[in-house]
């Protein structure tokens, strides 16, 4: 692809997690890019926030994302070395539940077919090692020391100060209303403030994707989601240091959390958490009692030393498809727009290495990565 004065090679729709790294990418291949982002960067209206982000080479979701978290690691920490930035912290990861379910099952099975170092752990083990933990007696713990979390304020702008000075261009508060094919097979994308033509387009616009194409329609569905920081009695017993980052199957749902880091407070979430499907112009973006008490209960149950006051709440967005699986790929009627959307609440993690997919599916049309099962075409028969 070549540029001309008034026509960019890519546009990028959207600059958090996944539209920054893409940024990067492409910038770094020499490639005209200008990214449009609608609020700040970073900002906190979407899903690219909230301090801390688990990481883990332990995956249980599905053995095939394995390669793209071993390259996701190389990439952080490749960022790390290139803006100084503290983008990535290795604690160990847990992932805890019934011997039966598949956070331990998955875990363990990802483990073995990747060669992945790991150990496991019964709940009084766990307890014993990491005396923050209280699980319950007979859940079984997949151990993995290289689990941990990315800074998702920090790998923002890294990868934004990293594009820039590959030459990209990024414009926040630029909202993007709409976008058309050009007949030479290009995009036109008009903003509140300008129009702009590239050869190609990535949407990366998280929880909005749906709103720029048809094709994503009840394929990438925003959530309400809640996250809660709460103060422990003492706070040494959940520090990066001694304390890993965490995911666990119990009675109550399926949740997760992270060590004190940058707020005064142990982080917890839960997946789904309130199972609210929302337009994400228009939410209820305040944490309410409720969305309190569902977190704090859960810690106080299995984290007790961690369930003093409340330090702070937060709303994002989970995106999902109906699979829970992501979606990289090209739009069926016009494969010069590449879509990375439906992270379903596990995808920041990866952001190094989607960016990466990304500007390959936008650049030439397809990827040595291992991208097969998250194709729009597995949902044509649904």
């Amino acid at each position: 692809m070549h540029a001309t004065a008034d026509r960019y090679d890519v546009v990028v729709i959207g600059v958090g997690g996944m539209g920054s790294a893409t940024t990067y990418h492409l910038a770094e291949r020499g490639l005209d890019v200008v990214g449009l982002e609608r609020y700040d960067v970073p900002h906190t209206m979407g899903s690219s926030h909230g301090i801390t982000r688990i990481i883990r080479r332990a995956y249980y979701e599905h053995p095939s994302y394995i390669p793209l978290v071993e390259r996701a690691y190389d990439l952080w920490d490749r960022l790390a070395d290139e803006t100084g930035r503290d983008v990535i912290h290795r604690t160990g990861s847990i992932d805890a539940g019934p011997e039966d379910n598949v956070v331990f099952e998955g875990s363990l099975r990802s483990c073995e077919e990747h060669d992945i170092p790991h150990e496991v752990l019964t709940s009084a083990e766990v307890s014993e090692r990491f005396p923050g933990y209280d699980l319950p007696e007979g859940h079984k713990a997949l151990y993995q020391p290289d689990g941990g979390f990315v800074v998702p304020e920090q790998a923002i702008v890294g990868h934004v100060e990293a594009a820039q000075a590959a030459g990209a261009e990024v414009r926040a508060r630029e909202r993007v209303l709409d976008w058309e094919p050009t007949p030479d097979e290009g995009v036109r994308v008009e903003t509140d403030r300008d129009t702009y033509e590239a050869d190609a387009m990535v949407l990366a616009a998280g929880a909005w994707n749906y709103k720029f194409t048809d094709a994503l329609e009840g394929l990438a569905v925003p959530e309400r989601q809640v996250l809660g920081w709460f103060q422990p009695d003492r706070p040494a017993t959940f520090d990066p240091d001694t304390f890993p980052v965490w995911n666990l199957k119990v009675p109550e749902g399926r949740f997760y959390g992270l060590p004190v880091y940058d707020v005064p407070g142990f982080k917890i979430g839960k997946y789904h958490h309130r199972d609210e499907k929302v337009d994400p112009d228009e939410y209820d973006r305040e944490p309410n009692r409720e969305d309190e008490r569902l977190l704090r209960e859960v810690t106080a149950n299995y984290f007790p030393e961690a369930a003093g006051p409340t330090m702070r709440l937060a709303t994002c967005m989970f995106t999902n498809s109906p699979d829970e699986h992501f979606i990289l790929d090209t739009l069926p009627d016009h494969p010069q727009v590449a879509v990375g959307a439906g992270f379903s609440g596990h995808g920041f993690k990866f952001a190094s290495v989607i960016g990466e997919i990304l500007a390959d599916l936008a650049a030439d049309g397809e990827t040595d990565h291992p991208i097969e099962m998250f194709g729009l075409d597995r949902f044509d028969d649904a």
